[in-house]
């Protein structure tokens, strides 16, 4: 079985997208933002380096647990982490300032997708902020969108599956569509394989 070393791996390599995150979603110093399908903790804790209070959920307990590890090792007291179940968030309404969710929703399936969203909008204060990270469909025809491809084969399996079905679905624009969000703000990030967007919760 293929796994992928986050923590080693994948994390250093999206340190430019974890870093501007924050600073492409206006997140202040103080507010409560909770990262969806947060892996080993790194956007969470790039959030914590701008004094924001976050809160990190993923499913995996032995995510979790690095991403424990990781806190107390930085001896940080703004950040928590949990195990939860990003389609049935154990939060009250409107608990954050904003919800966050990376490189996830095209590993699940596309039921899961819109539980997930809107958990994400039920737990988010009206007028707060969504932000979706994710990759760009179609993916462009360049060395990076191969990569992509073939990462994704490699995972194998139902996340592959579940890879296709997000490219033919339409990614981010076709799955937001309908969820009573207003985008406020878009990018892309290298070289125009992934796209983040900032919309409001109305």
């Amino acid at each position: 079985m293929f796994i992928l070393n986050y923590s080693t791996v994948i994390d250093p390599l999206l340190k430019d997208v974890r870093t501007y995150a924050p600073e492409f979603s206006g997140m202040k110093a103080r507010d409560r933002v909770l990262d969806v399908c947060c892996g080993t903790g790194d956007q969470v804790f790039h959030y914590a380096k701008r004094s924001i209070i976050a809160t990190g959920i993923d499913l995996d307990p032995n995510m979790i647990e690095l991403a424990r590890r990781r806190k107390r090792r930085q001896g940080l007291t703004n950040v928590s982490f949990h195990v939860a179940d990003a389609s049935s968030l154990p939060f009250k309404n409107d608990s954050f300032d904003y919800a966050s969710i990376s490189f996830a929703l095209h590993q699940i399936e596309r039921a899961s997708r819109d539980r997930v969203i809107s958990e994400m909008k039920r737990v988010v204060k009206k007028e707060g902020d969504l932000i979706f990270i994710d990759f760009h469909v179609p993916l462009p025809e360049n060395l990076y969108g191969y990569l992509i491809k073939i990462i994704e084969f490699i995972a194998g399996g139902g996340h592959f599956r579940n890879f296709k079905d997000y490219v033919a679905q339409g990614g981010l624009d076709e799955i937001l569509m309908g969820k009573q969000l207003a985008e406020g703000k878009r990018g892309y990030l290298k070289n125009g394989i992934i796209t983040i967007i900032k919309a409001r919760n109305v």
